[in-house]
């Protein structure tokens, strides 16, 4: 039988819903009506491609057989049971017993033009892999330096046999690997959308996201930290314990460091083979929030009465 797109023919999607299958139907249908001067042969193929999907059971064979949904729809194994039973060594229980090169399967992959699984006595469908599904996920930025084992629950897409889709709650067990980086992804075999007909599951993938972090931040493979430090460590240098993502370190301050000053800490940023972390110096000076406060700021601009930080700028 020649393969008619009955989804073409009424110029919807696949996927379309009831209401736009009707729709459209309604817009051709009073296009091409005979009395209306339409043509009629096309007026009589809108109608049959209407009439296949408009019945949710006639849809669902067609979306499997094509153009021989019918044959699906009437097929019994045990018809041809006389005709090829010696051929393909009969049919028994509603299983299948192979014969030689010849397979029960093999003659209907020809008749269908797809895979054929039985189902007891009846007519299958055909078998195919479940979609793999990408969900995002957030997880702290410490569990990607550092991997981590979670139990999560989150909402997967489900589609149903007409492609609609919808969400549902998936509790699972996962591994984060250290070192991943954001907008890397997971794979979790079998994990995804099922499959049709006998056949497999899909993939789910799990697309790394960073919840943002109180202290750090983070720009490719490197980590950047703010660090307050004092005018007196600042204009005499010092040493001061830093965190980090793997632990605090020691960090030795430059005398006459400026806010914004960088110093890096090799080895302590994203990745397998990890970036840097960068402290960002930033000066904090006390609040002058006492009269003695006030007195030593003014005793110290006398002192340092030459200092001009704007010297650079145009008169």
């Amino acid at each position: 039988m020649e393969y008619k797109d009955y989804y073409k023919i009424l110029g919807v999607d696949r996927n379309a819903r009831e209401a736009e299958i009707k729709k459209a139907f309604r817009r051709l249908a009073a296009k091409h009506h005979p009395d209306k001067g339409g043509d009629e042969a096309k007026f009589k193929e809108v109608n049959e491609a209407y009439e296949v999907l408009s019945d949710p059971e006639k849809r669902k064979l067609y979306d499997q057989f094509g153009s021989n949904w019918e044959q699906g729809q009437q097929f019994d194994p045990s018809q041809f049971e006389e005709m090829f039973g010696q051929q393909f060594g009969g049919f028994g229980g509603g299983g299948y017993a192979g014969g030689g090169a010849h397979d029960f399967s093999d003659f209907f992959e020809t008749l269908f033009g797809g895979g054929f699984r039985q189902h007891g006595r009846r007519s299958g469908g055909f078998r195919a892999r479940g979609q793999d599904q990408i969900v995002k996920i957030l997880i702290p930025l410490e569990d990607a330096v550092n991997g981590a084992e979670r139990t999560l629950t989150l909402q997967v897409p489900e589609a149903d046999a007409y492609g609609q889709v919808s969400h549902r709650n998936k509790t699972i067990k996962v591994k984060i690997p250290a070192g991943i980086k954001p907008g890397q992804r997971i794979r979790l075999a079998g994990q995804g959308g099922p499959g049709i007909g006998g056949g497999p599951n899909g993939d789910l993938y799990l697309e790394v996201e960073l919840q943002k972090h109180p202290l750090y931040r983070v720009e490719g493979d490197d980590v950047y930290l703010d660090l307050p430090i004092t005018p007196w460590e600042a204009a005499l240098g010092a040493r001061v314990e830093v965190p980090t993502l793997k632990g605090k370190v020691a960090l030795k301050i430059p005398p006459g460091a400026q806010s914004g000053k960088k110093l890096r800490l090799k080895g302590r940023g994203l990745g397998k083979v990890p970036g840097d972390q960068y402290v960002v110096l930033q000066i904090h000076t006390p609040p002058a929030d006492t009269d003695e406060a006030k007195d030593f700021y003014r005793e110290m601009a006398a002192r340092f009465d030459g200092f001009n930080p704007r010297a650079h700028f145009p008169s």
